[in-house]
């Protein structure tokens, strides 16, 4: 087996915007180095590094690949076990080839969300894919979407070369956890990556779970970025969070849409709202999780008429916002995300939030469904 080099070599990162040397090996980042210092919250970092999207792209005409990486997952000192690490899918001349568990690497332990955290370091792990078919070939490695994922080596019992241009469109999309898709079945199993593969397009995943805020520095990534296609889905975490009120909602939307505009002033660009979420449908925010293990609303539904932000209200705005900015922008287009799951899909949602694995994938067929039709806003 030789190894090859994932820095400068022939190997592709794909889906990163990103990449950091660490003392282990190398760490894909899904936004650019320069936004770092514009975090507010620690947890951004956390979320641009679970690589949802992410691959290693390369031909071969190799039989067996071997994958050393060192993953980092968490868990709370009341669970007796860490966080599953998820999976790592092999994609052969675009077919499934085979998928591994991500080996347990690093666990960071804590008391409880937000507590102060304490690095349990591991060792890196060996993942191998034999039996391929004879004959070069275009090899794709998908990281697990939820796993923060060191690559450290890959070895090849046959050449690796460098992996011929992508030539299809480039979509990239930006949206919450349910755009991130941790409880997806595997990095291909995320409704972006079902969609993507059902529209013939390259997807890019910038979504961050739990910080889907409207933040300048995103709309300035996606601004500055190769895009042929552009989508986002906003408005959960901004109403579990109380984050905005409906004076600044607006305003900071369509500052979002002027910054993407600034680069991208004709590219299709859809505007989704939220999924369905009892919880939040006519109750403002923050959140909490109830002894169910449910989310629940703790805001007042009378402040709704004092500006708080409700889901009902987000996809009013939103909406109005589209057909407002249509006489000028005919490119721009709007979904209710309640066509992706709707009301009576609730039982989908475990936790009363996020969408099971399998609900994933149907979104990713109604969106595909949607947006690549004949007459589709990404037709």
């Amino acid at each position: 087996m030789r190894e090859f080099s994932l820095v400068d070599g022939p190997v592709e990162l794909r889906g990163a915007l990103d990449s950091e040397r660490t003392r282990a090996g190398v760490m894909p980042r899904r936004l650019p180095a320069w936004t770092k210092e514009q975090y507010q919250d620690p947890s951004v970092y956390g979320t641009t590094v679970m690589p949802s999207g992410v691959r290693l792209v390369f031909r071969t005409d190799a039989r067996e690949l071997e994958f050393e990486v060192l993953t980092s997952t968490g868990q709370l000192d009341t669970d007796p076990q860490p966080r599953p690490t998820g999976m790592l899918e092999l994609l052969v001349d675009g077919a499934h080839a085979g998928r591994r568990q991500a080996p347990l690497g690093n666990v960071v332990r804590m008391a409880g969300p937000g507590a102060a955290q304490r690095l349990v370091p591991g060792e890196p792990g060996i993942v191998r894919f034999a039996g391929l078919p004879a004959g070069m070939k275009n090899v794709e490695l998908w990281l697990p979407q939820q796993t923060p994922t060191e690559l450290l080596a890959l070895r090849a019992d046959g050449e690796v070369l460098a992996p011929p241009a992508d030539g299809r469109r480039r979509w990239v999309h930006h949206g919450s956890s349910i755009s991130h898709c941790l409880e997806a079945d595997g990095p291909t199993g995320t409704w972006p990556v079902v969609a993507a593969s059902l529209g013939g397009v390259e997807v890019i995943n910038l979504s961050q779970a739990g910080n889907d805020m409207l933040d300048p520095y995103v709309a300035r990534t996606i601004r500055d970025m190769p895009a042929d296609l552009i989508s986002l889905k906003t408005g959960i975490n901004i109403v579990s969070l109380a984050a905005f009120r409906l004076r600044t909602f607006g305003p900071a939307v369509h500052g979002f849409l002027d910054t993407i505009r600034d680069g991208h002033p004709d590219t299709p660009l859809l505007l989704m709202s939220p999924v369905s979420c009892p919880a939040l449908e006519a109750t403002p925010g923050p959140t909490a999780m109830g002894p169910d293990g449910k989310v629940r609303a703790l805001g007042d539904p009378a402040d709704v008429a004092r500006g708080a932000l409700s889901l009902e209200v987000v996809r009013g705005e939103l909406d109005r916002i589209v057909a407002a900015r249509r006489a000028h922008d005919p490119h721009l287009h709007y979904l209710d995300g309640r066509e992706l799951l709707g009301p009576d899909e609730v039982d989908d949602l475990a936790d009363g939030l996020h969408p099971t694995a399998a609900a994933y994938r149907r979104m990713g067929k109604r969106f595909a469904a949607h947006a690549f039709a004949e007459d589709g806003p990404f037709r």
